[in-house]
């Protein structure tokens, strides 16, 4: 099985780079299920109704989150009404949505998928370490197959939590810092790991935003606004191949896809 996780994917740009590039992604690669991280897809922050849906109709099987999930208000009602758009499981108990969901499909063995939130110059949240241990065993009943999305700033965080889940998860892809790391491997008991998978989006620009506001709150320290930039659209991510009978990886690559438009 060969499951593709799109890294975060930022606003407008970030969506039309998914909607344009993936079929072709999809069918070079022969990928069954693929998973993408949809924090900053709504104007580059948060997600609303739209842009999942929108997401979902390009192929997208489940969606992730992170620390902006909550950005937009709207979200937290469909949060209840969409389990394939998850949150950080690592909220208190009755936050609204789910940490967690196992998707199935009528050709394939079932695939869970857990997001994850690190704590390490993050905002204040319960323990991930902690939580996703009864998550784990719960999921193991259902199926080997388990993709977990951890949302973190600090690189030691997410290899932490790489090697505290090596050999019982099928994958740990790092998210949130939008700058995909080299360092793809798979670890000796079968997890496939990669600090950082990049961003999905205009790659003319600073994690995604114009450049220069950025620099100039570097300059001056004033707040600026971060509008979302627009140039060389780029569909970053890795590529899982994994076995279907004991959920352990196999290989994981890096993909880094740039669209090529034409004024034609």
């Amino acid at each position: 099985m060969k499951i593709l996780f799109i890294a975060d994917i930022v606003g407008e740009p970030g969506r039309r780079a998914v909607r344009l590039l993936l079929p072709e992604i999809r069918t070079k690669h022969q990928i069954d299920i693929v998973i993408a991280n949809a924090e900053n897809s709504a104007g580059g922050s948060g997600v609303t109704e739209k842009t999942a849906n929108e997401l979902f109709a390009c192929g997208i099987n489940v969606l992730t989150s992170g620390d902006h999930i909550w950005d937009q208000k709207e979200i937290i009602g469909f949060l209840d009404t969409t389990p394939r758009l998850l949150r950080p499981l690592n909220y208190p108990p009755n936050t609204p949505g789910n940490g967690s969901y196992v998707l199935k499909l009528e050709d394939k063995p079932p695939v869970a998928v857990v997001n994850l939130q690190g704590r390490t110059y993050m905002p204040p949240i319960e323990n991930p370490f902690v939580y996703i241990e009864n998550e784990i065993k719960n999921l193991q009943t259902q199926t080997p197959i388990i993709i977990v999305d951890f949302h973190a700033e600090a690189s030691s965080e997410k290899m932490a939590m790489g090697r505290f889940l090596d050999g019982r998860v099928t994958a740990v892809v790092g998210t949130h810092t939008h700058a995909q790391t080299a360092d793809e491997q798979v670890f000796p008991g079968g997890t496939a790991f990669i600090t950082d998978a990049g961003f999905t989006g205009p790659h003319e620009s600073i994690l995604g935003r114009d450049i220069e506001p950025i620099i100039k709150r570097f300059l001056t320290g004033l707040p600026q606004k971060f509008p979302v930039a627009k140039d060389k659209l780029v569909l970053q991510g890795v590529l899982i191949t994994l076995n279907e009978q004991s959920g352990r990886a196999q290989s994981i690559i890096r993909i880094s896809e740039a669209l090529v438009e034409t004024n034609e």
